[in-house]
């Protein structure tokens, strides 16, 4: 083959390579069904993972904002029947519905002879128990989400990609040519798929480990909290008695 004949060659696949669409809206035109079906499904696990990254983001913050101020009035010193009568219609965050919890079981002893005041310290250690196992579970909800995500998008990001170059190897075999206008497209997809897996998988996993820190710490707090106030209550007790 003459070098005329070459650059020709040459000239003419470069040409064609560059004529094709390689933005990401091209790439997804011009992908296999199942490449398609793998980026959307990509695409709409990484949107409801930021929804739900920006959710519980603001969530946490507003609880521990709350918490901080709930406990400064806590322990300035006011009477917890005051505190209650002041927030039992409206607790905003877990301490609050932990506290008022407590309370409403302490309360329903006021009208019972002092001799029924056996078993209640018990009885609201237990109602606190629950109510922080309850507000856990209703503040990890949908970080399960983001856990499949993290775990689950680079492996389906793969099979895309290793379905994409399947399809690459398929023009090759077709067009008995290896040139970069045959190969180029079926690996702009693979590629693509992977960078969509990584795109969904990275700031899941990120924030997974973040908030499941922070709900860690939340649950701790409260915890400390009902320990406290169960010593508050138990020092009641004793005076009456």
């Amino acid at each position: 083959m003459d070098p005329a004949t070459t650059a020709q060659i040459i000239t003419e696949t470069t040409v064609d390579a560059a004529a094709m669409d390689f933005s990401m809206w091209g790439l997804f035109l011009r992908a296999d069904i199942v490449v398609k079906l793998v980026m959307l499904g990509l695409l709409f696990a990484s949107v409801w993972s930021w929804a739900i990254i920006f959710d519980k983001w603001w969530r946490f913050a507003r609880v521990e904002r709350r918490a901080n101020q709930f406990e400064r009035i806590f322990w300035s010193g006011r009477s917890l029947d005051d505190l209650y009568q002041e927030m039992g219609h409206r607790p905003q965050h877990p301490l609050s519905v932990l506290f008022i919890a407590a309370m409403r079981e302490w309360r329903r002893s006021q009208d019972i002879a002092s001799s029924s005041f056996i078993g209640l310290k018990e009885r609201v250690d237990k109602v606190m128990q629950v109510t922080i196992s309850r507000e856990i579970v209703n503040l990890e909800s949908r970080l399960l989400f983001l856990a499949t995500v993290g775990a689950t998008a680079p492996f389906i990001g793969l099979f895309g990609t290793v379905w994409g170059i399947m399809n690459a190897f398929q023009s090759i075999a077709i067009s008995r040519d290896t040139n970069l206008a045959v190969v180029a497209p079926g690996i702009a997809e693979a590629l693509f798929a992977t960078a969509l897996g990584l795109l969904a998988a990275i700031p899941a996993v990120i924030f997974y480990n973040r908030f499941s820190n922070q709900l860690s710490r939340i649950g701790g707090r409260m915890e400390s909290f009902a320990d406290e106030f169960s010593a508050i209550l138990s020092r009641q007790l004793d005076e009456r008695s």
